[in-house]
């Protein structure tokens, strides 16, 4: 999958009119929206790049949309990427139970509000924006943590070994460790450095 720091709204319809009244609502969002006019050209969709939500219609031909839904979640790639279902108001009470059993986050029936769907949609898009912000702090913090390891077993060959301590390089290299903690705030890593005495 190509990581893509917009992720965009993917948009399964087989209506053409339909789509074109969802990118007329979901336009202001300014966030990259694709079209998909079935649960196969979905699929290749969303394994090519990654979507913050996507809005799938319950009745097209073919694989219709709790099938489509279903192969979503079955996939490590797409199983977290939540699921809006869009039906008609007419459609059987049974669907919306359908829906959410298939993993949908949220369901709607048309016609729908626009300012209700453009709410919603902007929750997910900004709980994709935040889960990025945190992954990218993980891997900050692994990284640091990865670093202070390397530091710590340097420090500790240096304190086994068999000749005079040095205790001004283990001064400087006590304070670079401090250096690598200090900037994290957040509690510091699980692991603090030995204390050293002279």
């Amino acid at each position: 999958m190509i990581a893509d720091e917009r992720a965009g709204i993917l948009l399964v319809d087989d209506m053409e009119d339909n789509l074109i009244a969802l990118e007329a609502v979901l336009g202001s969002l300014n966030e990259p929206i694709v079209r998909a006019r079935s649960g196969e050209e979905a699929m290749k969709a969303l394994l090519r790049r990654r979507f913050a939500v996507v809005l799938l219609d319950i009745r097209m031909p073919g694989m219709d949309g709790f099938e489509t839904a279903a192969n979503i979640k079955r996939l490590d790639q797409t199983k977290d990427v939540p699921i809006i279902f869009l039906t008609g108001a007419e459609e059987d009470a049974g669907y919306a139970f359908r829906g959410y059993a298939t993993g949908a986050a949220d369901y709607l029936t048309k016609p729908f509000d626009p300012w209700v769907l453009r709410a919603k949609v902007n929750v997910f898009l900004e709980l994709h924006r935040k889960n990025q912000q945190l992954q990218a702090l993980l891997t900050r913090e692994q990284a640091d943590f990865s670093e202070l390891s390397k530091r710590l077993a340097v420090l500790e060959d240096h304190l086994s070994g068999d000749g005079p301590v040095d205790t001004a390089a283990l001064r400087a290299e006590v304070g670079e460790l401090r250096q690598l903690i200090r900037p994290q705030g957040r509690g510091g890593p699980r692991e603090q450095p030995p204390r050293t005495s002279t």
